[in-house]
């Protein structure tokens, strides 16, 4: 069998035909039309991947996605009806890892999952055996626990989140670029392909920023982000 996406739409004609672009493409898929049976479908058959829409009867993706990443961490890729950027951080902000706006061509669709399912993969090679402490001033962050502090309260982030945030605290300073993001984080090995997806590295560096604290990454425009010490820290020397 292929690997398991589970497809949650509710508009019957968009979730049939992503249901079978993706079976066309190999992957097991089975569909969900409403939040609830989403969250059952989940539970029992353990998918690999979500594709959730935003808006759903029952209760909305958003909800169906922190019910899903509570009982255990799965990819989800969001589909929002409007380029909002609240219903974006909100997903982001509860476990989604990547989303598209419709209306969305099936290839960008089935591009995004395989990126997802591969940036598991590569979070787990990314960080494999890097079990050290990273610290920029009073951000603390536990690789082997994937916990992160700042000051001395906890900051719960998603695994995305979590994988960025580790990456840019592996050289502070150091701007690295959206493609450099794309490419260590989710996966991404072509740097054509990967210029599709800078958006969603924007997306993420705002949620991140409302965790941690807005002033910790810095954006160099044009260019990409750096993580640096909260504003009146003094960097080491």
């Amino acid at each position: 069998m292929g690997t398991r996406v589970l497809v949650v739409e509710d508009e019957p004609v968009i979730n049939q035909a992503v249901a079978e672009r993706l079976v066309a493409e190999g992957f097991d898929v089975r569909q969900a039309y409403d939040g609830p049976t989403a969250v059952d479908v989940a539970e029992t058959w353990e998918p690999d991947a979500l594709v959730l829409d935003v808006m759903l009867p029952g209760f909305d993706g958003h909800e169906v996605c922190r019910r899903v990443q509570a009982r255990r961490p799965v990819p989800v890729l969001m589909l929002t009806a409007r380029d909002d950027e609240t219903d974006v951080l909100v997903g982001l902000g509860v476990g989604a890892d990547d989303y598209l706006t419709k209306p969305f061509s099936m290839r960008e669709l089935v591009a995004r999952v395989r990126v997802l399912l591969r940036r598991v993969e590569r979070a787990a090679e990314l960080f494999r055996g890097e079990t050290g402490d990273l610290r920029v001033g009073d951000l603390h962050i536990d690789r082997s626990g994937r916990r992160v502090r700042v000051a001395a309260s906890d900051v719960h982030l998603t695994p995305t989140e979590f994988d960025l945030l580790a990456r840019l605290a592996a050289e502070p300073g150091t701007v690295l670029s959206r493609e450099d993001l794309m490419r260590d984080v989710w996966g991404w090995s072509d740097p054509a392909a990967a210029r599709t997806g800078t958006r969603t590295v924007d997306s993420h560096v705002r949620s991140l920023r409302a965790k941690i604290g807005a002033g910790r990454v810095r954006t160099v425009h044009g260019v990409g982000y750096a993580l640096e010490h909260a504003p009146g820290e003094t960097s080491p020397r």
